[in-house]
């Protein structure tokens, strides 16, 4: 089946103690609405309608589905319900908020926490619309990042990846704190085992190993996210896709017209972020945030420092003499030796 455009619920319709108020997002994989719950409070709720697999007309509130599709959707509803069980036992600040399931329409709900703001890709539209330069600045994006990492970081915890990080599902409160949104693991799971479904991704923000079948996912992936939303937010448009990379990669020539307005250190986390080669990007989010926090070169000097000091050390324990001791000595003394 081709994928098409299905019709949302009906503004005012009242499903499981909810009443949708509009259709606020929708994609391949879903339809997002804004409702109110019983006790009039705003929420979101997200429901599994993937346009390639299932129908619904106008007028009609239960989709239809095909025999030969039947029972894809149901693996995918199931890695729907699964992913969204898993999200409710996080309780983070720069988490979405999972409060609540339910089946209806012979598919699955899930009810969010509601939040005032939006989207980190309008925020960059809407400075690129007003020509501001730099589009977005350094201390604006070291901030920012830091706390999607800290969201980051927590859904890795709780072993889970995100695999659909983008500035579209990064979504900034009035007072600007970042919270992640639509979690793409459940499209993963699908594309993994359904070739029908393949390929699920976001050209110029998925890694790589996301245009392979079966390729070892991990922190890695979202970390070659992480910097591709890094860099639209520099430039208002994603990195050259990695499948074009692979081929002709052009991003050192972006790289450097960065480098009049942003400084060394983080054009080098964003390089660091990109590398195509899976092992060669930090293996944590930890790495890389604390790369953001701290000026990559001056760690780059220590660890060439480090080596030099081993080769030292090696040196001096050949002729059986004591290695001339450091201790005391800080980072910056050394440099300055």
């Amino acid at each position: 089946m081709t994928a098409q455009n299905n019709a949302p619920l009906p503004d005012g319709l009242e499903i499981s103690g909810y009443r949708i108020v509009k259709k606020i997002a929708s994609g391949g994989f879903s339809i997002v609405y804004l409702a109110y719950d019983e006790d009039g409070n705003a929420v979101a709720i997200k429901e599994y309608l993937p346009s390639a697999l299932a129908l619904r007309a106008p007028g009609e509130l239960v989709p239809t589905i095909s025999q030969e599709n039947l029972a894809t959707f149901r693996i995918g509803l199931k890695c729907f319900f699964e992913e969204g069980r898993a999200l409710a036992r996080i309780a983070h600040p720069n988490v979405v908020s999972v409060l609540n399931f339910f089946r209806a329409n012979d598919t699955v709900y899930m009810v969010m926490a509601y939040e005032s703001g939006r989207s980190l890709q309008e925020h960059i539209l809407r400075r690129r619309d007003k020509g501001e330069k730099p589009l977005v600045s350094e201390r604006f994006i070291r901030k920012m990042f830091g706390q999607v990492m800290h969201g980051v970081r927590e859904v890795h915890t709780n072993k889970l990846l995100h695999l659909d990080l983008k500035p579209a599902n990064i979504y900034l409160r009035v007072d600007g704190t970042p919270i992640l949104l639509d979690f793409g693991a459940a499209r993963q799971t699908l594309k993994t085992d359904l070739p029908k479904l393949y390929p699920m991704y976001t050209p110029g923000f998925a890694a790589p190993e996301l245009y392979v079948r079966n390729a070892s996912l991990g922190p890695w992936t979202d970390i070659y996210s992480i910097g591709a939303s890094i860099f639209a937010c520099m430039v208002g448009a994603p990195p050259q896709p990695a499948d074009q990379r692979n081929q002709n990669d052009k991003m050192e020539s972006h790289f450097a017209k960065l480098e009049a307005i942003y400084s060394p250190e983080l054009i080098d986390v964003i390089r660091w972020s990109l590398k195509l080669d899976p092992l060669e990007r930090p293996q944590s989010v930890f790495a890389l945030q604390k790369a953001l926090r701290e000026p990559v070169a001056v760690q780059a000097r220590t660890d060439v420092l480090e080596q030099v000091s081993r080769k030292v050390r090696g040196f001096f324990a050949s002729f059986g003499r004591p290695t001339p001791s450091t201790s005391g000595t800080t980072i910056e003394d050394r440099n300055s030796i």
